[in-house]
């Protein structure tokens, strides 16, 4: 049950104890002094015939010892008291009044049918009132209850844009309640949270720009050196700070949302296998691959270093080639360090499967998604997460969804969805490629 469910039926459930209280309390105060009234009256009238009796005179009003005289009060009389009694035995209810007269018991009877129905009038005009005041106490509870939920919803809505990277979300601060403090505690920690982000992206740009000229420069010189197994350490590992320069300047780029598609109409499947082949081309290992519709499969199985690709169902997509390319061999690459061949790359219209068979992404992942200088995907223990940190950048550039998950049967799987970007004319038919 939501927020705005519980102040709707706390308010209303207020609104119906307060008309049933002061219904209450209006009925027994209006029998009280309904009956109050009638017995003075009659009891006043008792008095006088008494006198006239006592007096020897007849006024034919009073009842000697009727038999149908209520025995509380006949009890009451005949002790030597006078009092009124109400008798709501029979089906019309009858107001006594009775003293003693000497042996005798003096009696008056009289209809108490009017006041009962106009208690019974009342009854019904308290009940209306009542249903008339918890129905507008539903309808204020309802009103304040959205009023408030929708703020409270506003702000839940932004600290998740917040914390999915939307840094200049903002609140609307609006009225001095709680929720307005809370508006204002949710921007500043969102101002708060930006600057400390926009110091660290722009410290994180700054060195690895820095670090450019001279990377480039010992990897130039690296080439330099003469033929050897040192000179080859070398120049290995000078493109691998090249590469991370570039990885890092790469996150800044996406992390300033300032990047654009550019489009163009491509098959999926063609996207595929040249981000099969480059990454295939980035580090070498041994394992068959075979791919869809390949006429020489032992060929391309030693070229595309232990992948397999699938192509299920071929279709043209609208989208940045180079961006898929990129998410492509990034995924592939990470599946390729991290986890266990074969690594498959399967094309599904307009969907795109990369799964190896390791030890499957950690739950970290999993719920947050990927972050940046977190170690090895979360996998091998080494590394600094950018390769999937640009993956889902380069995806969210493209609209494209990225899905990571632990399938039942083992490994772990990162599915591309490009159904947003499929063309309608484009080629459905699929081919089928198997494994070795």
């Amino acid at each position: 049950m939501g927020l705005r469910a519980k102040i709707g039926i706390a308010i209303s459930a207020t609104a119906a104890v307060v008309a049933v209280l002061v219904g209450v309390l209006v009925h027994h105060h209006t029998v009280n002094a309904q009956l109050d009234l009638a017995g003075h009256t009659l009891d006043g009238r008792l008095q006088t015939t008494a006198q006239d009796r006592a007096a020897g005179i007849d006024t034919g009003r009073g009842l000697i010892n009727p038999p149908d005289l209520p025995r509380p009060l006949k009890a009451l009389a005949e002790g030597g008291r006078r009092g009124v009694y109400l008798d709501l035995s029979g089906r019309t209810p009858y107001l006594w009044a009775a003293t003693k007269l000497g042996p005798d018991v003096v009696a008056l009877k009289r209809p108490y049918d009017r006041e009962q129905q106009t208690i019974e009038a009342l009854d019904r005009m308290l009940w209306g009132a009542g249903a008339a005041g918890t129905a507008l106490g539903c309808v204020v509870g309802l009103l304040v209850a959205h009023r408030l939920g929708r703020r409270l919803t506003a702000s839940a809505a932004t600290a998740q844009r917040i914390a999915e990277g939307d840094l200049g979300a903002r609140l609307p601060r609006t009225g001095n309640d709680e929720i307005a403090q809370l508006t204002a505690a949710v921007n500043t920690m969102a101002e708060a949270l930006s600057g400390r982000l926009r110091a660290e992206r722009d410290v994180t740009a700054n060195i690895a720009h820095e670090l450019r000229t001279p990377v480039a420069g010992l990897v130039t010189a690296a080439g330099l050196l003469p033929p050897s197994r040192p000179a080859e350490m070398v120049r290995d590992r000078a493109e691998r700070v090249r590469g991370l320069m570039e990885d890092v300047l790469e996150v800044a780029r996406l992390d300033a949302r300032t990047e654009e598609a550019d489009r163009e109409v491509r098959p999926l499947g063609e996207l595929a296998h040249r981000a099969v082949a480059a990454a295939a081309g980035q580090g070498g290992g041994s394992g068959g691959a075979a791919s869809a519709g390949a006429g020489s499969g032992a060929a391309r199985a030693g070229a595309n270093g232990g992948i397999r690709v699938r192509v299920l169902a071929d279709g043209l997509v609208e989208t940045d080639p180079r961006r898929v390319e990129r998410i492509l061999v990034n995924l592939i690459s990470n599946a390729r360090r991290h986890g266990a061949a074969p690594v498959t790359v399967e094309v599904d219209d307009g969907v795109i499967r990369v799964r190896d068979t390791g030890p499957g992404f950690p739950e970290s992942l999993l719920t947050h998604g990927p972050q940046r200088f977190r170690t090895g995907g979360g996998r091998g223990g080494t590394g600094l997460g950018l390769g999937l940190t640009i993956a889902a950048g380069q995806a969210r550039v493209l609209g494209a969804g990225l899905a990571f998950a632990n399938p039942p049967g083992g490994g772990a799987q990162a599915t591309v969805d490009l159904r947003g970007a499929r063309c309608p004319d484009g080629d459905g038919s699929g081919e089928s490629g198997g494994g070795v």
